[in-house]
C-alpha cells in the first residue's frame, strides 16, 4: 500500500487525515510482521550475537518450561524486528507530520533526527561491545564458591534489552539539552552554574538503572558524565549560532 504524503499547500479534511493516519498505521504493523519474520528466520544468529557477551562456559542458557525457547526465540525476534523496521516508522511518522511544519523547523528536526541516531548507534555500541561483556563476566564470576550459576533464557534476554536500551538512553542525554536550549528551556549558564548537581543527577540515574554491580555502574557513569560535559558545551554553541542569526536576520 502506498500512501500519499500531503504537501505543505494542501488544505485537508479531518476524514483525509484519518485515512491519511490509517494507511500509515497499516504500513507500519506490515513493516513489522515482514521484519519480525525475516528476524525469526535468523534467530539463531540472533541468539548467539547476543550471548556472546557472556564467558564461553555459560552460553548455553537454560530454560524452565517446554515452551520457553519458543516463547524466547520469539520475543527476541519481535524486538530485532521492530528493530530493523525503524527506519520505516520514522519516515511514516514524519511523513505524517511534515505538512504541518515549515521549511526551517523540518529542516532543524532533520538534523535533530539524524544526531539522535548518531548517538543510539554509539549507545548501542558502548553497551554491546563494552558495557555487557564487562558486566556479565563479573556478574557470572561473583562467589562461584557459594553459587552455580544456571542463567534462564527469559531472564537473560531481559536484562540485555533493558541494558542495551537504558545505554541507548543515556546517549541521548545531548538531543535532549540540545532541544531544551533551543526551547528556551535551558540555558548554557544555568547548566554550568549547576554542573555539580548535574554530575549529582548523573550518578543517581547510573545507579538506579539496571545492572546490579558497581561495574557495571561505574560503565555507564562514566559516560553520562561525559556526555553532559558535552552537553554543556553543545548548549554554548547553540547559543551562539542562535545569536548570529538573530543579528543576521535584524540586520536583513
Amino acid at each position: 500500500m502506498r500512501t500519499r504524503r500531503l504537501p505543505r499547500e494542501e488544505e485537508a479534511t479531518l476524514v483525509e487525515h484519518l485515512d491519511e493516519l490509517r494507511q500509515r498505521i497499516i504500513v507500519t504493523v506490515a513493516t513489522v510482521a515482514v521484519t519480525t519474520a525475516a528476524a525469526f528466520a535468523v534467530h539463531g544468529r540472533i541468539l548467539d550475537l547476543l550471548t556472546r557477551a557472556l564467558p564461553a562456559g555459560h552460553r548455553q542458557l537454560t530454560t524452565l518450561g517446554v515452551a520457553e525457547p519458543l516463547s524466547v526465540s520469539i520475543t527476541v525476534s519481535v524486538y530485532a524486528g521492530i528493530v530493523l523496521a525503524v527506519p520505516v516508522l520514522l519516515w511514516q511518522a514524519w511523513s505524517f507530520f511534515v505538512p504541518a511544519l515549515d521549511a526551517t523547523a523540518e529542516r532543524k528536526i532533520l538534523a535533530y533526527a539524524a544526531f539522535g541516531m548518531v548517538l543510539a548507534a554509539a549507545g548501542l555500541a558502548f553497551g554491546y561491545d563494552v558495557l555487557l561483556p564487562r558486566a556479565l563476566h563479573f556478574l557470572t564470576g561473583y562467589d562461584t564458591d557459594h553459587f552455580r550459576i544456571l542463567i534462564q533464557a527469559s531472564s537473560y534476554f531481559s536484562f540485555v534489552t533493558a541494558i542495551l536500551v537504558g545505554v541507548v538512553c543515556v546517549f541521548e542525554t545531548p538531543l535532549v539539552v540540545l532541544a531544551a536550549v533551543n526551547l528556551g528551556v535551558l540555558t548554557s549558564k544555568a547548566l554550568r552554574r549547576n554542573r555539580r548537581k548535574g554530575y549529582f543527577i548523573a550518578a543517581a540515574v547510573a545507579l538506579a538503572l539496571p545492572g546490579p554491580d558497581p561495574v557495571t555502574t561505574m560503565l555507564e557513569l562514566l559516560p553520562m558524565w561525559i556526555l553532559f560535559e558535552g552537553s554543556i558545551w553543545l548548549a554554548v554553541i547553540a547559543e551562539r549560532r542562535a545569536a548570529r542569526l538573530h543579528v543576521a536576520g535584524a540586520q536583513a
